[in-house]
């Protein structure tokens, strides 16, 4: 019995052993979580396993400089080709006849909707609330060279994905491992693609699932009074499945009008508040600046700072995991770059916009303690973290913040945390059903099953404690970013032999662009 089907059979034996479900459902909580920490505790110890007499996850440094060395290898494509990338998107440049299921702006809509989500909420209030605002420069830092990161992964999915007589495409890392290793006569590619289908499931059950099912099922609960988790994961299970059995067309459907409409929604509420408290922009900033580099006297310091930074950015916008690749890769589009370019714009607006005014909110609403007499933050009672108003972390601390200005924005913020959880779990359902089918083959009853252990992961999720679960979600999701990572720095020079014959064409006019 393999790993997966180890998990799977526990979730189910931890599901539906008891006879009395209903009527002992805060004791199957407690069962559940407790069931789930001993299950995942070895894998997450060794994926965040620090350098030797440090205290710098080893994960971190291996985003950080992939990040570092696709950008000073494209010449820092990511500034370069920031507008061309708009065009794409609005469509310029799109042949309504080339290959592929879906549009650049449904793609881009579809790969967002799994990183614009609950991590842009509870994870930056995760990263502030230990790390103090100085984690959010370090955030900023990692979006803007994690863009670099995304268009490497995103091209490559593009140019190695397999095209199907039905119109239906399947890519991603686990694609371009085998084909593109294979291609330039390099071994072990399909052993990588193995290995990487593998951390995807259980990122798309942890990160992409059981993460955004526990945050959405916090955020109604602090709205409607407190109730069992399993009953929120049990309604998220059943719209999430009459969704995926649609296929990709289906997601990216629903994707392109949720997520305009919630990213929308939440941009504009934030600055709305930044707007109120606009007398205060200037000293949030220097709050970020300071404690980038001093610290400000929080947990870890301006090591803690960079470390929560740089791990609740890659955990919000996915660069070099490898993940968005295999939505990317489903566009129609005869160029394999252009997708890389229209992908690039994914960190920018995940982590450098959206990110940066969750941050902005929860430091200018003061919702982080503050010492009168040093002027430093102080420490909640475990020394693990700042202190905040009433206690609160993860979403909570968001809503806390967001209710400072608007007593009614919690319930709105309900709504958007739904809708933020909704969409990331279905774009990620296909994620993990890529990989799955990958391993075991395409066909209607092996994508069935899969999407069934997705949605009783759902419930699981909901009703075990944050605590495990986001450990679990950042070990997944980063131990795709190490095999994946590993084979862009094989397959990158591919992408510059594309990116060269693509700039040189785009000048002398020869790509032009298409009147719709």
């Amino acid at each position: 019995m393999n790993t997966l089907q180890r998990l799977s059979f526990a979730a189910s034996a931890v599901l539906f052993a008891s006879p009395a479900f209903a009527q002992e459902a805060p004791g199957l909580d407690d069962k559940i979580n407790q069931a789930f920490a001993d299950f995942t505790g070895p894998f997450v110890s060794f994926i965040f396993a620090p350098f030797p007499g440090t205290g710098f996850p080893w994960i971190v440094g291996w985003l950080v400089i992939a990040a570092t060395v696709f950008s000073l290898y494209f010449a820092f494509v990511q500034f370069r080709f920031f507008g061309h990338a708009v065009s794409l998107v609005k469509g310029d440049y799109s042949d309504p006849n080339d290959a592929g299921e879906v549009s650049h702006f449904q793609a881009l809509a579809t790969a967002l909707s799994g990183t614009v989500g609950l991590g842009n909420i509870a994870g930056v209030a995760v990263a502030v609330g230990i790390g103090g605002p100085g984690a959010t420069f370090w955030m900023i830092m990692a979006g803007l060279l994690g863009m670099a990161s995304k268009f490497t992964e995103c091209t490559l999915g593009v140019k190695y994905r397999n095209e199907y007589e039905d119109g239906t495409v399947s890519g991603g890392p686990m694609y371009y491992m085998s084909k593109g290793f294979s291609e330039l006569g390099l071994p072990g590619g399909k052993i990588l693609a193995v290995l990487f289908s593998i951390f995807c499931i259980l990122g798309a059950l942890g990160g992409g699932n059981m993460f955004q099912a526990n945050q959405a099922h916090q955020q109604i609960a602090g709205i409607t009074g407190d109730y069992p988790g399993w009953i929120t994961g049990l309604v998220f299970a059943g719209i999430v499945f009459a969704v995926i059995v649609g296929g990709l067309k289906s997601i990216a459907r629903v994707t392109e009008k949720v997520v305009p409409f919630m990213g929308v929604m939440y941009v504009v509420a934030a600055l709305v508040i930044i707007i109120m408290h606009a007398d205060q922009i200037g000293w949030a900033f220097g709050q970020i600046f300071a404690g980038a580099f001093t610290g400000l006297g929080v947990a870890g310091g301006m090591v803690g700072a960079l470390i929560q930074g740089f791990r609740r950015a890659a955990f919000s916008n996915e660069a070099g995991v490898g993940s968005a690749a295999i939505a990317h890769s489903a566009v129609r589009t005869s160029e394999p770059i252009t997708e890389g370019f229209v992908s690039l714009l994914e960190p920018f607006i995940d982590t450098v916009v959206i990110c940066t005014m969750t941050a902005l909110v929860i430091i200018i609403t003061q919702q982080l303690i503050i010492d009168p007499q040093t002027g430093l933050y102080m420490l909640n009672e475990d020394g693990g973290g700042i202190a905040t108003v009433d206690g609160n972390s993860g979403v909570s601390l968001t809503s806390a913040a967001f209710a400072s200005a608007f007593g009614w924005f919690p319930y709105v913020l309900a709504v958007a945390v739904v809708l933020f959880a909704f969409s990331t779990m279905i774009s990620w359902s296909y994620y993990g059903l890529k990989a799955w089918t990958y391993l075991f083959g395409e066909g209607h009853t092996k994508e069935l099953v899969f999407k069934i252990i997705f949605c009783v992961f759902v419930v699981i999720g909901a009703a075990a404690n944050l605590g495990p679960v986001i450990d679990f979600s950042d070990a997944a999701i980063f131990a795709m970013a190490v095999v994946n990572v590993f084979a862009l720095y094989f397959l990158m020079k591919v992408v510059r032999e594309e990116l060269a014959s693509y700039s040189a064409r785009l000048k002398s006019g020869e790509i032009r662009k298409f009147e719709h």
